[in-house]
């Protein structure tokens, strides 16, 4: 973070979260409510932040830490028990909690005035199986460049990833955004709604296609119609002091007019082939993957993107699992899983924000607990609301 940012504002924070809390109803009964709103919320927020992964973490975290809440909010009654939590967030309406998240995000991402990525992707809290649901699955909108959460939607099983896709479009500013998805989400649907979004798409192009994944390997293996259609080029080399060696070499055409008529994508302009080769102690073997894009047959700028959006595994999903621990999480009953997933993606979203090139989500995460100057400076983030 900059050395010039100043410090948080208490009264911003107040406002920002009067704004939020307003707008929540409370499902509680009135001889429960002796902590605000707000008050939950926020204790909930910097526990995440500060390494808190469950109710009794939290409510030992704000006994510890009230007279630095108390710089915030009132907390005449002290702080929250662990069942006061419980039992908030499980009657919490979770559309409550993302109708913020999202405005909070989207506030976010329009600071960034470049071409922006954004990749969606799923993902299952394994734990969070209570015996009558089953585990959240979660599908995220993750702008890649930045490493902030946009948006995120629940559905039941994998199976249902499809029919949050557009709910998720629907949320952003997709202009000047480049959109990746994978096999699951490629369909026509989603392609007009990203174009009319003035967006672009590159999609995953597997056998849920079979007539036009068929003809796109048929195109690239005839060197002669690579060759009439000007195939354009780019290619990637990693290694790694462990024997490991990748080479991914990306082969993009134009989309021939005939193939557009037949096939009917809206804005479809390029087809895409990714050879990956990978040798691992002198063991080699290759795969070729297909791709559909919105874009012009732009080699570098596809290769680039295309490998950006498995940042959702390793810079989401995997701090999620690792620095949150997730898939551990045994919140389980009725709203509270969506509800904290949320908050978790929010935390995230902060230390992102407040991230130096050397930092580690983890690191951060127990500094912050640590060191009351630096969880103010993650916090001041919130001004962006």
């Amino acid at each position: 973070m900059s050395s010039e940012m100043e410090l948080l504002n208490e009264d911003d924070l107040r406002n920002s979260f009067n704004d939020f809390a307003s707008e929540v109803i409370d499902h509680r009964v009135e001889r429960n409510k002796k902590h605000s709103v707000k008050e939950i919320l926020f204790l909930t927020l910097i526990g995440l932040i500060c390494g808190c992964d469950g109710w009794r973490d939290i409510e030992r975290f704000g006994k510890i830490k009230i007279d630095f809440l108390r710089t915030f909010l009132p907390f005449e009654h002290g702080t929250p028990s662990d069942d006061t939590l419980r039992l908030f967030y499980r009657s919490l309406d979770p559309k409550m909690t993302q109708k913020f998240f999202s405005e909070w995000a989207v506030s976010l991402s329009l600071l960034f005035e470049d071409k922006k990525h954004i990749a969606i992707d799923g993902k299952v809290s394994r734990r969070s199986y209570d015996g009558e649901k089953d585990p959240l699955h979660l599908v995220t909108a993750y702008l890649s460049e930045h490493s902030i959460v946009l948006a995120q939607e629940s559905v039941d099983t994998k199976s249902n990833e499809v029919k949050a896709i557009p709910t998720l479009l629907d949320a952003l500013d997709l202009k000047n955004s480049i959109v990746t998805i994978d096999a699951m989400g490629c369909q026509k649907s989603i392609a007009e709604k990203i174009i009319e979004k003035s967006g672009d798409y590159i999609f995953s192009l597997k056998g849920n296609h079979g007539t036009l994944h068929s003809d796109v390997k048929l195109l690239f293996e005839s060197e002669d119609v690579l060759k009439l259609l000007k195939m354009k080029e780019s290619h990637t080399v990693d290694g790694s002091e462990h024997g490991r060696l990748e080479t991914r070499r990306a082969l993009c055409v134009g989309c021939p007019q005939i193939l557009k008529e037949q096939h009917n994508w809206s804005g479809l302009k390029s087809f895409i082939a990714i050879e990956s080769t990978r040798e691992i102690k002198g063991k080699v073997s290759k795969e070729t993957r297909y791709y559909i894009s919105s874009l012009e047959p732009n080699a570098p700028l596809i290769l680039k993107t295309i490998r950006a959006h498995w940042a959702i595994e390793n810079s989401l999903h995997y701090i999620l699992d690792v620095s949150f621990k997730e898939d551990d999480s045994r919140i389980r009953k009725k709203n509270a899983p969506k509800n904290i997933a949320i908050l978790r993606h929010m935390a995230l979203n902060l230390m992102q924000k407040s991230k130096r090139k050397r930092d580690s989500i983890k690191q951060m995460r127990k500094a912050a607990g640590w060191d009351e100057t630096f969880l103010r400076r993650i916090l001041s983030q919130l001004l962006f609301i």
